[in-house]
């Protein structure tokens, strides 16, 4: 790990700054603040010189349980990531970059991101994508401000298939704005409801969010209701697991207008939740109501090839009232790490990383389900993750297991009712047969108790 310097400002210094500023101490700084409103509950210790300090942190990062066998991902994921990531996007051309306003000195930078969106809209099927955003739960609220302006209507459906954590941020979003919020019960078999979008589609609509795999991991063809959506002027918005696109069907070929997701499998390790990766795409006649950047490729006076922000929507280069998004940092080094590892495992690894994942899922289904009172929660096609419904609490049998170190799954009664018994687990070619060999005997030690 790097070691950054760190030089304290000395006491003349203080002084300094306390004339230039007029006050005479520190406190004067917050003078301006109410008596009321000051807090005296701060319990801030004395300070601890730098070994100290480094002591203190270490005993404290010791509780953290790192070497834990986890099957827990409810869209975020553990995945490989080769050492060349880390020393690539480590490199100070690309570590300390900020935004590349000035294109004839960031043009390393800008490739990066041309060829970032380049992977996004291959992946996705789609024809335009942005120089990224800030993680998957806000790429969809980015999306459905997106469709809404380009429809000009009020109303936003979502399915209750999309993730609960995202559908929780969207709700948070959009309390306070002028727009009608509604969530779309998922149908018994674990898919959208067919019958209830039907029925609640009309003029009114302008924007459907769905997933795919959606939270169960159950996947899903959504032409058909892609069609639907469209018959009424409305757009549909598709969130996806990008390391599934390795072997499921496109969203751009069921039609989808606006594809979002979560990049954080794409080469960025899990982090205690972030900073992670959104990505967006969509069809080419929605590029002007795109949040964000666009990076696009030239040449220059004497014909060579070069690269340049093309479409940049924000308040700062338009008029206020005009701008999509105040999307400023985005997160550019999470995007230069998917390129780099979408880059170094290649199209045929890529596809082989996903039949791994879904060889594991399905050698774990047949592992999980045959043991008794163990049930599927839904039968359908799954890729790498699925539910099953036990006999007790998922949350107790996950507090069982973390002991014998072994992250067991999501308990999905955190977010959904009457699903307390509901554990949903994740496989990625990081688990070994003999890993759920373990897994199925441990759950079933634990339900017997």
């Amino acid at each position: 790990m790097k070691k950054t310097p760190f030089c304290a400002t000395s006491e003349q210094d203080q002084e300094i700054m306390f004339k230039v500023l007029g006050i005479n101490n520190f406190d004067d700084l917050f003078e301006a603040i109410p008596d009321e409103l000051k807090s005296e509950t701060f319990n801030v210790p004395e300070g601890l010189s730098e070994m100290e300090m480094m002591q203190h942190i270490r005993q404290i990062a010791s509780k953290n349980s790192t070497d834990l066998v986890n099957f827990c991902g409810a869209g975020f994921y553990d995945h490989y990531i080769p050492s060349a990531v880390d020393a690539l996007s480590s490199r100070g051309e690309f570590y300390t970059a900020y935004t590349p306003y000035q294109p004839e000195a960031s043009q390393g930078t800008l490739q990066a991101a041309f060829e970032y969106q380049t992977a996004i809209c291959r992946l996705t099927d789609m024809e335009v994508a942005n120089a990224s955003l800030f993680d998957g739960g806000t790429a969809i609220f980015e999306a459905i401000m997106m469709a809404l302006r380009q429809t000009r209507r009020k109303k936003v459906l979502v399915d209750e298939g999309v993730n609960p954590i995202y559908r929780k941020m969207l709700r948070c979003y959009m309390q306070n704005l002028s727009f009608e919020y509604e969530e779309v019960a998922l149908s018994k078999d674990g898919i959208a409801d067919r019958a209830a979008y039907i029925d609640i589609l009309d003029d009114s609509v302008g924007a459907v969010v769905l997933q795919n795999p959606n939270f169960f991991g159950c996947l899903d063809n959504f032409t058909e209701l892609v069609d639907s959506i469209h018959a009424v002027k409305a757009l549909a918005i598709m969130s996806v697991y990008p390391i599934a696109l390795s072997q499921i069907e496109t969203p751009g070929s069921m039609g989808a207008d606006i594809v979002t997701g979560e990049g954080q499998s794409l080469g960025l390790p899990l982090n205690f939740g972030g900073p992670y990766l959104g990505f967006m795409a969509v069809q080419k006649k929605l590029v002007r109501k795109m949040p964000g950047r666009i990076v696009g490729e030239t040449v220059d006076a004497q014909g060579r090839r070069g690269y340049v922000l093309t479409l940049q929507a924000r308040e700062q280069h338009i008029r206020r009232e005009k701008a999509t998004s105040n999307i400023c940092s985005n997160v550019q080094l999470c995007a230069l790490r998917a390129i780099i590892y979408l880059s170094l495992i290649g199209k045929e690894g890529f596809r082989d990383l996903g039949q791994q994942c879904m060889d594991r899922a399905n050698y774990a289904w047949d592992k999980l389900t045959a043991i008794d009172g163990i049930e599927p929660v839904f039968d359908r096609p799954f890729f790498n993750e699925f539910a099953i419904r036990l006999p007790k609490s998922a949350s107790d049998v996950i507090s069982d297991l973390i002991p014998q170190g072994i992250v067991a799954g999501f308990p999905v009664g955190h977010y959904y009712e009457n699903m307390e018994d509901v554990l949903l687990l994740s496989f990625t070619e990081m688990r070994t047969k003999e890993e759920i060999d373990i897994l199925a005997v441990k759950i079933e030690s634990v339900l017997k108790i």
